[in-house]
């Protein structure tokens, strides 16, 4: 299991910020997304999806085709993340073991829904947002408050840190 402060530290954020995205509320957003998809656990391997996000090939392939062909700047940063040779041969399996990568590909499957972020940071909407765009790839809807529930936990963990 990965440690969710030195994952937001020193993945979600500095990939966030490559892309262009300087918020602590989408820090949050995926930082409880990969803990719900795979309890922070690479290797997890109850879910359909690959990596921390538990993002499938068909939701990859969804974000190369039908998002990033549109948006060529985006993608050009965004295959700046992936490995120079291997991604050419499986792109799917770079969403298991590069996290910037996977953090890119995982933030895109919001950013293509056109979310709005809160301002201030709420919980509960955070969980709605996750529910509206990672829950449809599980066999049965997970309850947002599983988000809200983490984030707060994670959140006095944090502080008394």
């Amino acid at each position: 299991m990965m440690n969710a402060f030195e994952l937001r530290d020193q993945i979600i954020g500095p990939t966030l910020r490559y892309l262009g995205v300087d918020s602590n509320v989408a820090e949050e957003l995926l930082l409880g997304t990969a803990a719900l998809e795979s309890q922070l656990n690479p290797l997890h391997k109850d879910a359909a999806g690959l990596g921390i996000y538990q993002i499938t090939p068909e939701q990859h392939r969804q974000i190369w085709d039908t998002y990033l062909a549109f948006k060529p700047d985006l993608a050009s940063k965004v295959r700046g993340l992936a490995s120079q040779h291997r991604f050419l041969q499986d792109p799917d399996s770079e969403l298991s073991w590069n996290l910037s990568y996977a953090t890119a590909i995982a933030w895109l499957i919001y950013q293509r829904e056109d979310i709005v972020l809160p301002q201030p940071c709420d919980a509960a909407q955070l969980g709605r947002l996750w529910a509206k765009c990672f829950s449809k790839q599980q066999d049965q809807p997970l309850n947002e408050n599983q988000f809200s529930g983490w984030l707060d936990q994670y959140r006095r963990e944090y502080a008394a840190a």
